[in-house]
């Protein structure tokens, strides 16, 4: 053995913005202005943060969670807790009371931090969670209060405490982070990251070719720091001493824009819904917002259209970039971008827009495959479709305390994906295995129906979901929400839809709503649609009575 085995801990790597450049600014959107302070003052609040949790006991493995927005403090747990060999355990402020009280319970979590106006979402449940010791209230004049017998301002908690913290040296797999899925098959299953998997993430995700993130960065991370941590940002950012910049709760398109474009951000994330939204308020004031220094945004949660990546690129000079990940994964799976390798150099821009339509390639260390039902791996040609399994260093390999076999298989984990891998070795998501739909023998993709019905002028928002037919078994139902005075019909978007589609993959029905359900993570519910719709006594066209 001829070189040191220092262990990959997130303690060495997420103090290393403030030292390198500790007037930096961590900006937080408030509901007076904007809160300020320094990377330097955030990592002494960090340590200070550390004291006060030690000074109550808490030791090494305990779990803290947290029930915050993306804020300066949330940012300071984020980098404490980990970095003194605790787990951050992101409580997702969008589960219902009983998947809360299950994963707090399941977690055995010890501290709750809250955000003040969040207090009444978690009352419901405070005589039910035995384990939490204390509620640490993390107050921003809201007067918010709680009726948990043990509570304490966040200020008041760290106030006193040196601000400086000895951290300790553990073992490289020791968890750091817990993250629970949505729950929308069963209960709630939780992913504990290890320092070693967000260690290793943390610095791959930073690469050129990956989300090509540097020290000059203004990152303003709109994906909930409560979902799959943030997609790792906030680990990304301090190790490399962006500025960071925060909306708190003001998720309305028109402070998120102001915000970006008043602190010069350069890259973001969220979901399709986010920037779909962002996209209509610069139309609808095109001289309002400089945005000139943001050339980049994440895009993840579900494929954006190729219609919305081309304005970005065309009317703002942004590019985007689509990610695939899960909650399993760390979360990044795959990056497309739209020129991904020399050889797409010479590439025309529709063929550079089709590439980034796709999934993308597999993160470095990271191995994708797709199998058949019998576990026999498929060509990659662009053609087979099969399970998509992945591996690598920072998957998972077990939920916590909750055996689930059936999504693993020799190493990998079953994502529950159903893909195409080309011969460029781009991954193609299909559907998800529960949403596509099953229509004569042969299937039919919802999220190749919803990304081209999105494409039509006038559309804003679309889900295609199954609904079950005597003969066919399935066929599919297109729910559509339009563009404010947009004078589009049903035949119009069938039309278009026929444009590439066969016609028994056609919507049977299209439905326009005035909102689509979103799952907690910003995804469309196809669970809740198919449940209103059978609530509704809905029937396709050609089943209905006279």
């Amino acid at each position: 053995m001829t070189m040191q085995q220092t262990p990959l801990l997130m303690s060495r790597i997420l103090g290393r913005g403030a030292m390198l450049d500790p007037n930096v600014e961590v900006v937080t959107l408030t509901n007076e202005g904007t809160h300020r302070q320094s990377l330097e003052a955030t990592a002494k609040r960090g340590a200070k943060l550390a004291h006060a949790l030690a000074s109550r006991g808490i030791k090494v493995g305990d779990r803290i969670a947290s029930f915050m927005w993306n804020n300066y403090r949330h940012l300071e747990l984020y980098q404490a807790v980990p970095s003194m060999g605790c787990v951050l355990h992101t409580l997702n402020i969008r589960l219902s009371p009983h998947d809360l009280e299950y994963i707090i319970n399941h977690a055995e979590d010890r501290v709750i931090f809250a955000d003040e106006d969040l207090l009444p979402l978690l009352e419901p449940i405070l005589d039910k969670i035995p384990t939490v010791e204390l509620l640490v209230i993390a107050r921003h004049g809201e007067a918010g209060e709680s009726g948990f017998t043990n509570q304490v301002d966040y200020e008041d908690f760290i106030d006193g405490h040196e601000d400086t913290y000895e951290w300790p040296e553990i073992d490289e797999n020791a968890p750091m982070g817990l993250c629970y899925t949505s729950g929308t098959t069963g209960k709630p299953k939780g992913v504990m990251y290890t320092n070693r998997s967000t260690y290793l993430h943390t610095i791959t995700q930073s690469m050129t070719d990956a989300m090509a993130l540097s020290g000059v960065d203004a990152i303003c991370g709109i994906v909930p720091m409560f979902h799959a941590m943030g997609w790792g940002l906030p680990f990304a950012a301090s190790m490399l001493g962006c500025k960071q910049v925060m909306p708190h709760r003001f998720m309305d398109p028109a402070r998120l824009v102001e915000l970006m474009a008043n602190e010069e951000v350069t890259i973001s994330a969220g979901v399709p819904t986010i920037w779909q939204g962002v996209k209509a308020e610069i139309e609808n004031n095109p001289d309002k917002y400089d945005l000139s220094n943001l050339t980049r945004l994440t895009c993840g949660g579900s494929a954006p259209p190729v219609s919305l990546m081309r304005w970005y690129a065309e009317q703002q000079n942004i590019e985007m970039v689509q990610g695939w990940g899960m909650t399993e994964t760390n979360p990044l799976g795959t990056l497309s971008r739209k020129v991904a390798k020399r050889s797409h150099l010479s590439l025309t821009e529709d063929q550079q827009y089709e590439n980034i339509a796709k999934a993308g390639l597999v993160m470095p260390g990271l191995e994708i495959e797709i199998f058949d039902e019998q576990w026999n791996p498929l060509p990659h040609d662009g053609e087979a479709v099969g399970e998509l399994l992945i591996r690598g260093p920072w998957i998972c390999s077990e939920y916590y305390n909750d055996p689930q076999p059936d999504k693993f298989h020799d190493g990998w984990l079953v994502t529950g994906d159903v893909a195409k891998i080309d011969s460029e070795q781009y991954l193609i998501i299909a559907d998800r295995s529960k949403d596509l739909i099953k229509s004569g023998g042969e299937w039919i993709s919802s999220v190749d129906l919803e990304n081209h019905i999105v494409a039509l002028d006038g559309v804003s928002q679309a889900a295609v979901v199954a609904q079950p037919h005597p003969k066919w078994d399935e066929r599919p139902v297109a729910l559509v929400i339009l563009v404010e005075g947009a004078n589009v019909t049903r035949e119009l978007i069938l039309d278009h839809c026929a444009e590439i589609f066969a016609k028994w993959q056609l919507p049977d029905d299209v439905i326009f709503v005035d909102a689509i359900p979103l799952t907690t993570t910003g995804k469309i519910d196809k669970k809740t649609i198919r449940a209103q719709l059978e609530d509704d006594n809905y029937q396709l066209p050609d089943l209905r009575t006279a």
